[in-house]
């Protein structure tokens, strides 16, 4: 997987969502068997249930990480009055499967907040699929090193205007190490005839 951040420029997530940082993990988040690619577009139909990620750490730590993803430009990407909302939030997310497994690990999300972080992730704010209401919006994905396992934080009270930034501040998340966006939009409804 290609480590470039200029898709995310160009697409202002970084700007919008996040600042300039150096990818240092391989990310691959997939929806049945459809990949999400910076500025591809996906259906929010296919979107429904929540994504398989893959992460590859090459560093040989075991680290875990958090990942976050919002929509910034809801409700609408001309006046997105409640950027970001807060699409989901997994934490203690392993970087490395053990054994004789591959680098890569795709895992299952525990919904107990108390779960212990082994090979699965803990799913912090359950998962909301893209269903933008008008125009064109941005979901991204974003992945954070966490500083300890496992990681203890709170939910956030509401999903409008939750800050990507602020978030990785206040619990000490840096700069992210992997970040990816797709593009969707409001499908067309069935008609009767």
């Amino acid at each position: 997987m290609a480590r470039s951040i200029d898709p995310l420029v160009v697409g202002k997530v970084i700007g919008d969502v996040i600042d300039t940082f150096v990818p240092s993990v391989d990310m691959a988040i997939h929806y049945s068997t459809r990949q999400v690619t910076n500025g591809c577009q996906m259906k929010p139909s296919a979107t429904a249930q929540a994504p398989e990620i893959q992460l590859s750490d090459s560093s040989g730590e075991n680290n875990y990480y958090t990942l976050v993803m919002t929509d910034p430009d809801a409700p609408s990407p001309s006046e997105p009055t409640l950027r970001e909302w807060l699409h989901w939030i997994v934490t203690d997310i392993p970087g490395n499967s053990r054994g004789s497994e591959s680098a890569s690990t795709g895992f299952s999300w525990i919904k107990e907040q108390v779960a212990p972080a082994s090979s699965s992730g803990r799913e912090l704010v359950p998962y909301m699929g893209p269903r933008p209401p008008i125009g064109i919006h941005r979901y991204i994905f974003v992945l954070f090193k966490q500083p300890s396992t496992p990681f203890l934080i709170s939910p956030p009270a509401v999903r409008n205007n939750f800050s990507t930034r602020n978030f990785a501040a206040h619990y000490g998340l840096g700069l992210p190490v992997a970040a990816t966006y797709c593009n969707a939009q409001k499908e067309p409804g069935s008609r009767r005839r």
